[in-house]
């Protein structure tokens, strides 16, 4: 939990606001999670702090939802050139992703139990970048990242955007992006 606190605070996560009553405050909790190795051992246990989504009010507090999951019949459309042509898959998964998509609304979430500020307890965190179960978080990483990709000549696919291409010259990239929350 203390890697986690600290891998929100050093990347700006919140800031602390004093609490006003004509503001939505939603509430967060820690969630855990044991990882395990094919032959029954640990691997690692997980901890993250996630935001009681559910108690977002649409209009308030997000606009819209989305998640970026690519169809499957993309996926496969992929694979069969990949086997076709002998191209190689490379797999990448970014950690803590969701930390980095920028929050273009105002929201407010309690602070986390068991880490409230020793003389700010009555204070609340002003969220800046997303954590899991925003209703907002998948957009706000998959426009930070999208963006990114865009600047380096990638563009959205019209019929799964999911599916980034980037074709200068004779380099061509698939990339398929999908999204897990934990």
């Amino acid at each position: 939990m203390q890697d986690e606190i600290r891998a929100l605070h050093s990347n700006g996560t919140w800031t602390l606001v004093p609490y006003c009553s004509s503001i939505n405050v939603i509430g967060s909790r820690w969630v855990y999670k044991i990882k395990w190795w094919a032959d029954g051992s640990v691997d690692m246990y997980k901890v993250r702090l996630v935001a009681r989504g559910f108690t977002q009010q649409e209009g308030m507090d997000y606009l819209e939802t989305f998640s970026s999951v690519v169809k499957l019949a993309t996926v496969r459309l992929i694979l069969t050139i990949v086997v076709t042509r002998g191209w190689f898959i490379h797999q990448l998964d970014v950690h803590n992703a969701f930390f980095n998509g920028i929050l273009q609304e105002e929201v407010y979430m309690e602070q986390p139990p068991g880490f409230s500020h020793p003389t700010l307890s009555s204070h609340v965190s002003r969220l800046h970048k997303s954590i899991y179960n925003l209703k907002q978080a998948p957009w706000a990483w998959y426009t930070r990242l999208g963006d990114y990709l865009c600047s380096l000549s990638f563009r959205a696919s019209n019929a799964d955007t999911s599916l980034l291409i980037y074709s200068v010259g004779h380099d061509l990239i698939y990339l398929c992006m999908w999204m897990t929350f934990f």
